[in-house]
């Protein structure tokens, strides 16, 4: 092995650990936007703000999730954290999804949830 080589190899050994973290980052993004957009759906339909925060946090475990309702539009706001990939040092951080839905309407009024 060269001099260069041996130089070299912990940069690359660096650069591919940031590169698996910003996927990993993308990939937790992608689910506490999905998260986010499955609660406000849901409670728009009229789901209860409980059922709603659950069906968030089955898409993306111990997230954070903040709901409210305003102005007939529900706002649903998940805050996940995505775990560092080099164990102990402190690369983590966290990813922020929000979703807005109209609450939904029927002739008689707000949608009711579906009988279980």
């Amino acid at each position: 092995m060269t001099a260069e080589t041996a130089l070299a190899l912990p940069l690359l050994v660096a650069v591919t650990l940031a590169m698996v973290w910003m996927v990993a980052f993308g990939v937790q993004q992608m689910k506490a936007t999905d998260a986010a957009r499955e609660a406000a759906r849901a409670m728009a339909r009229g789901e209860s703000s409980e059922d709603a925060t659950e069906l968030a946090r089955r898409v993306v475990p111990r997230a954070e999730v903040s709901v409210s309702e305003s102005a007939g539009r529900i706002t649903v706001v998940v805050v996940a954290e995505v775990a560092s990939p080099v164990g102990p040092f402190s690369l983590g951080g966290s990813t922020r999804g929000e979703a807005v839905a109209l609450v939904e309407e029927s002739d008689t009024g707000r949608v009711d949830a579906p009988a279980p």
